[in-house]
């Protein structure tokens, strides 16, 4: 059994590259989760977990990372990736991600509002919302993150 993360921080990327998956690895060293092993998790904030702005993690690690992340080959085209995590008093809380077209305010909004609902649904009250989005204009082959990254 894995241990219980204890810290989340919100990172978020975006890179060019001359394939989609080198742009995709831009990204991720951009949100600084690029030397991780992401191991992807659903929606669930484990309870007790609290927010750090900035925690370090070593190379190499298989870290819980919930993430959404988009990549393209069409020059000009915006790209958007956004997280959300919406915290609940002593009790799991839930994390929600958006990637696709579109700007930053249209992700950061869109997954504002997917946590809102999350939580309306489980019939829990939202105690604090955290939401951070990036845009890029694709160059060549561009790609974007936006992940909620746990740790023990």
């Amino acid at each position: 059994m894995l241990p219980m993360p204890k810290k989340v921080k919100l990172v978020v990327g975006a890179g060019e590259g001359p394939t989609q998956l080198n742009a995709f690895d831009a990204a991720l060293l951009a949100a600084g989760i690029g030397n991780l092993n992401l191991l992807k998790v659903s929606s669930i904030l484990p309870p007790a977990c609290m927010y750090e702005e900035s925690f370090a993690i070593p190379p190499g690690s298989l870290t819980p990372t919930a993430y959404g992340s988009v990549m393209s080959d069409q020059p000009q085209a915006e790209i958007a990736a956004a997280i959300g995590i919406g915290f609940c008093a002593n009790d799991y809380g839930v994390i929600m991600e958006y990637d696709g077209p579109g700007d930053r305010a249209n992700a950061e909004a869109t997954v504002a509002a997917m946590v809102r609902h999350a939580f309306a649904v489980r019939q829990k009250a939202l105690l604090e919302l955290r939401v951070l989005g990036i845009a890029h204009r694709v160059e060549h082959h561009g790609a974007v993150v936006a992940a909620a990254v746990l740790w023990y």
